[in-house]
């Protein structure tokens, strides 16, 4: 039953609109492709909140607490950002909505956004997932006036006669228009005309007209009275906006190296379409180009597809929430916590020495509850920066629950002469080496069918190989 390029392409697609085939898409499937992406795109029409339960109340500020309450308040909110990051995770690995889940991830680095506060985190996700294959102006307006991005980017202090440029810059630099493309007075009149942009104690979105600068301001060659509304609008007339998405995208989605005359011709659909985020997205999964085999294997799985991968492919269910989070901070990629404003870096930048051994070693922590013992750096992921060293050590078993079986499976009527090629081919985008192959003969000869299945499924994700999508 050797696996056939079309099946590879499938898989191709499950890790780029998704996080990996689960046990029941590694079937062979007949029919087009298209048939595939367009079921693809059915599975992820509706949108469902992610629900995560935070304690109730509003937030007291820090002078009308004890430096008890504010120790106790601090633990409690990082026992509830763990929780809205492991349920999003879990969510990312089980749902069939596998496209809005992986475009809400892009977006999620698009929109670098970080807050202490747990339910401006979950307004926040959950405004990425619901617009995720909508419309990106929808989607632009919603994050400018999300309380997260107001509080991140500084403009709940952005007022008439002392603005403040942050979120203008990072809106034009970092999320639609791109370097170079505006120049400094641009960033001036933006600030002026977001003045008055914030949020209420109870963490809903409000302008405070009496704040607002009403006067004249100079766009991008336009000048009127303009809000932060217009800024928006202006910024999406620009054609070169749904040329910098589009490149973005296609970096994420295709290739780290963009083909020009496609971007030409993805940009402009994209701008045609009045920024039609679903309609840009089937149009990639369905072109020849998208499964060229240059394509197939050519990104390196950021930590979070790493995970979520795995928990697809062998129904894994994390126990402990907060190893999990301690796994992704060893592979320098926590949910909600992107490093800075630019979001990850990604690529080449998810390897060096020390993360490739632990992204090697972390199957078998889950597969044989091997003990994992991790030493995290002193970093900026912290809610609580003065933990001691002590403190940053974790040195436990990973408890988590895996199921095979559907593995198993998909592998029952193979024979045992092609059993490692077959596995190879369903875990791995990139050709096995012979030499591998004929060493894993030797380790597996002699254990029954099942034994041999799980043993080459450990050993097949464990190798650098397995890195790649």
């Amino acid at each position: 039953m050797k696996r056939n390029s079309h099946q590879k392409q499938l898989q191709h697609l499950f890790w780029r609109a998704g996080f990996g085939p689960a046990p029941d898409q590694l079937q062979p499937v007949p029919g087009s492709l298209n048939k595939v992406v367009k079921q693809l795109f059915r599975s992820s029409e509706t949108y469902s909140p992610l629900v995560v339960e935070l304690a109730a109340g509003t937030r007291p500020s820090r002078a009308q607490q004890t430096p008890e309450e504010r120790r106790m308040k601090m633990r409690q909110d990082r026992m509830e950002m763990t929780k809205i990051n492991t349920t999003w995770l879990k969510t990312m690995a089980t749902s069939p909505a596998q496209l809005r889940e992986k475009m809400a991830f892009f977006w999620h680095g698009h929109f670098a956004c970080r807050t202490q506060r747990p339910p401006f985190a979950l307004n926040q996700v959950n405004i990425l997932r619901r617009h995720a294959l909508g419309n990106f102006g929808d989607l632009l307006l919603a994050v400018s006036k999300d309380p997260a991005m107001l509080q991140f980017l500084n403009n709940q202090q952005n007022r008439k006669g002392q603005p403040n440029e942050n979120f203008a810059r990072e809106m034009l630099e970092l999320f639609t228009i791109g370097r170079g493309h505006y120049t400094e007075q641009d960033i001036k009149n933006a600030a002026r005309s977001f003045t008055g942009w914030g949020y209420n104690a109870a963490g809903d979105f409000t302008f405070r007209e009496k704040l607002h600068d009403a006067g004249t301001k100079t766009f991008m060659g336009k000048t009127g009275n303009f809000s932060g509304e217009d800024i928006l609008r202006i910024v999406l007339e620009n054609p070169q906006t749904a040329r910098f998405l589009t490149t973005k995208i296609y970096r994420f989605f295709v290739d780290e190296n963009p083909d020009e005359n496609i971007i030409q011709e993805l940009s402009q659909q994209f701008y045609r379409s009045g920024y039609d985020i679903s309609s840009l997205m089937h149009t990639i999964f369905s072109a020849d180009w998208f499964y060229q085999p240059a394509h197939i294997g050519s990104r390196i799985k950021s930590p979070v597809e790493l995970i979520t991968g795995l928990q697809r492919a062998f129904a894994i269910d994390f126990q402990d929430p907060q190893a999990l989070v301690v796994v992704q901070r060893a592979l320098s990629q926590v949910l909600l916590y992107p490093p800075n404003v630019s979001g990850w870096a990604g690529s080449r930048n998810w390897i060096d020495s020390s993360s490739l051994m632990f992204r090697m070693k972390l199957p078998q922590a889950i597969f044989a509850s091997a003990k994992l013992q991790v030493s995290l750096k002193d970093d900026n992921i912290d809610m609580s920066p003065q933990m001691s060293q002590q403190e940053r050590t974790f040195n436990r078993r990973i408890q988590a629950q895996i199921n095979l079986q559907p593995f198993r499976e998909v592998l029952a009527k193979v024979p045992d002469r092609e059993l490692i090629d077959e596995v190879a081919a369903l875990l791995l985008q990139m050709p096995l080496n012979p030499a591998l192959a004929a060493q894993l003969e030797i380790e597996t000869t002699g254990f029954t069918n099942d034994r041999r299945i799980d043993a080459l499924a450990l050993r097949l994700c464990s190798l650098p190989e397995y890195q790649l999508c």
